[in-house]
């Protein structure tokens, strides 16, 4: 069923176009709301029109004081020119940052300086308070390798410094660490939430800031001359708007699948994320070229693709066009596709849709990529095997599928991504590192992906059911071994008691979820009530057999320990956090995740220090207030769904979730 698709489309899709897609899109500087992010929505627009797929414009409206959804607008920027000039000491005199040679050389979204000179002074990080006592930073610029929103709020806010300079590289474990890329800069941008004091900052390498830092700390500690820099920025903020290229490939129906890629970040951003939308401009065009010719048939439903800013973008565009969101079956968002791997360091995923939007969806994506793992034969020639490396991930977030698959959005939309990469944002993320092989993997997966979808009736339905009752046999079949070999390791009852509850809680838990994957299948096929409902009961079935498993081995275990049988878990009254959890039901005012440090500027530094303090304690990350916002249907107390994210992520702390919906509360971004 996939493999002849899947050859029809290896024979038309093209890797190496792909990458001159690639490369035409990495000559724009393309900043969200920019002229250079406009440039190369018209360059995506006139490359589908040459390959006769209908496609538009939607430009939409993006300045500060607008919302789509929880999303706050924002200003266009643009930048002219920049230069960064070491000038103190005389025989040290270079110049450090040119615009002109390296987009990256200025922090994004700087506002603009006449020429200035101005002494630099160094901080490690410069994101803790303590760090500026008996500092004078007024009329200065501040050297830091901290994250930039945090020390403009301090040295610029608070203490009166000019700007900054940043010599950053974050590290990725085990492909990057800060120093294997010395003359690379990392991406760096200013968030303007409307009301802050403006400033400029540059960003330098890291040899460029260690030479830097030894030059300051060197004529301080002998008693000389501090150094100075000369800095000059053109550039300018405007209400501007954010563009959209829709394209569509046109069905036998109303209902559609969609394809994302997000076409924002600097010049030349290849990979992250020139990749993905080359990828899927070469998927439009030979899915159009197939059809046309008769070697695909005309789909039930449109293949619908977007070219957008990311995040921003989506949530503008399914702001504004929300009666089309119930015909959206399913999507696929494509970011950072092209990688070459050994290069890179990464690995070509699949990254399911959250659970609480359980479907098909990354079931069958996962299938598809199995299907193009086979490049290789053994020597007999009867197995065959990847020339690359793939897997499958749960879900994560960062870029646009984490709006779509949204319960309160409904698309449910895996992400193609390849991780990690050595050179994600930074400027050494070139057209070089870009494999037209890898391209033509992941565009004939998405091709294959969208069209079986767009295709797709009763037996596709019915086959998809079977591909999914067999993967979750082999996932609820590792878990559960997961439980025995813990279980095998308890020294005394208690701890076996423990593993009882957890397995019938998770057990439940698996149940449900396989339970709603399957129901969706009824995008598919509407009439398939009859055959859906005994694939759900061979599910349970399934499910039944393996907790019966290791229900015995836990027996086993308890016999081993000298018990006659594994003994009852006590019961444990709710602490104080979750009996205030109980009693709060949070309720959504709008659809798609809250976007919660785009509101935190409305609050008094005072209390923004709180919350900062208060999430430095908890360390959950983004990952479980996200989780919870998507579990938070109106229905749900905060309990419950404390429960459902510790099922999902293995993590659980419901004292931050208490604080964290008391916070969206407290900003009027949800109600309870």
């Amino acid at each position: 069923m996939l493999a002849d698709l899947i050859t029809t489309l290896s024979r038309e899709f093209s890797g190496v176009a792909a990458k001159d897609y690639v490369a035409h899109i990495i000559r724009h500087h393309r900043i969200r709301n920019s002229p250079g992010f406009r440039d190369a929505a018209q360059y995506v627009l006139g490359a589908l029109a040459q390959a006769g797929v209908a496609a538009e414009i939607i430009s939409l409206p993006m300045q500060d004081g607008l919302r789509y959804w929880g999303q706050t607008g924002f200003q266009g920027w643009e930048a002219v020119a920049a230069t960064l000039d070491l000038v103190q000491p005389a025989e040290a005199q270079t110049r450090l940052c040119d615009y002109r040679e390296s987009k990256f050389a200025l922090i994004q979204r700087s506002g603009p300086t006449a020429p200035v000179e101005a002494e630099v002074v160094v901080l490690d990080d410069g994101t803790e308070l303590s760090e500026y006592a008996g500092l004078d930073l007024a009329g200065k610029l501040v050297l830091t390798r901290g994250e930039v929103g945090r020390v403009r709020e301090l040295a610029v806010e608070r203490y009166g410094a000019l700007g900054l300079l940043f010599d950053g590289m974050k590290d990725w474990l085990p492909v990057r660490q800060p120093l294997d890329l010395p003359d690379a800069r990392q991406y760096t941008q200013f968030s303007w939430r409307g009301s802050e004091k403006r400033c400029f900052g540059f960003v330098l390498s890291p040899r460029q800031g260690a030479a830097l830092r030894q030059l300051v700390q060197t004529r301080a500690r002998e008693g000389q001359a501090s150094v100075k820099v000369r800095a000059a920025v053109q550039s300018r903020f405007q209400d501007g708007a954010t563009e959209i290229v829709s394209a569509r490939i046109p069905g036998e129906t109303d209902e559609e699948i969609l394809v994302v890629a997000h076409l924002c970040h600097p010049e030349p951003s290849a990979n992250d994320n020139a990749s993905g939308c080359g990828a899927a401009l070469e998927a439009a065009r030979a899915l159009q070229a197939l059809i046309e010719a008769g070697k695909l048939a005309r789909p039930r439903r449109t293949i619908h693709f977007l070219w957008l800013a990311e995040i921003s973008g989506t949530y503008a565009y399914l702001a504004t066009h929300p009666d089309r969101l119930p015909r959206m079956i399913a999507g696929l968002n494509l970011d950072m596709v092209g990688e070459d791997q050994e290069q890179c360091g990464s690995v070509w995923l699949v990254e399911y849709p959250p659970e609480a939007m359980s479907s098909f969806a990354g079931d069958l994506m996962a299938r598809v990529q199995e299907e193009l793992a086979g490049d290789l034969k053994n020597l007999a020639g009867n197995e065959s095997y990847a020339f690359f490396r793939y897997g499958v991930s749960r879900f994560s977030g960062g870029s646009d599928h984490i709006v779509l698959s949204d319960p309160s959005v409904g698309i449910p939309t895996p992400m193609l991504i390849q991780w990690p990469d050595r050179f994600y944002h930074t400027s050494e993320d070139t057209l070089d590192k870009v494999s037209p092989a890898m391209l033509a993997k992941v565009g004939i997966g998405t091709s294959a992906y969208a069209y079986f979808l767009a295709h797709a009736g009763a037996p596709q339905a019915q086959w998809l059911a079977q591909e999914m009752l067999t993967r979750y046999q082999g996932v609820i079949a590792r878990r559960v071994q997961d439980v025995i070999t813990a279980a095998m390791s308890a020294a005394q009852g208690e701890e076996l008691a423990q593993s009882v509850a957890e397995l019938a809680q998770k057990a439940a838990y698996w149940a449900d979820r396989e339970r709603e994957a399957l129901a969706t299948l009824r995008r598919l096929d509407p009439a398939a009530d009859g055959w859906l409902g005994k694939a759900q009961t061979f599910a349970a079935q399934a499910l039944q057999a393996e907790v019966k498993r290791a229900e015995e081995a836990i027996a086993e275990r308890a016999r081993a320990l000298g018990l006659d049988k594994v003994p009852a878990a006590p019961a444990s009254p709710p602490d104080a956090w979750e009996a205030q959890a109980a009693a709060i039901v949070p309720t959504r005012k709008f659809p798609g995740p809250i976007p919660v440090a785009e509101y935190l500027h409305r609050l008094p530094f005072e209390r923004r220090e709180e919350i900062r303090a208060w999430q430095e304690r908890h360390k959950v990350g983004r990952e479980m207030s996200l989780l919870a916002l998507y579990w938070a249907d109106g229905q749900r107390n905060l309990l419950e769904i404390a429960h459902l994210v510790a099922m999902e992520s293995g993590r659980r702390d419901t004292e931050f979730l208490v604080g964290y919906f008391g916070l969206l509360r407290e900003l009027d971004l949800i109600s309870f």
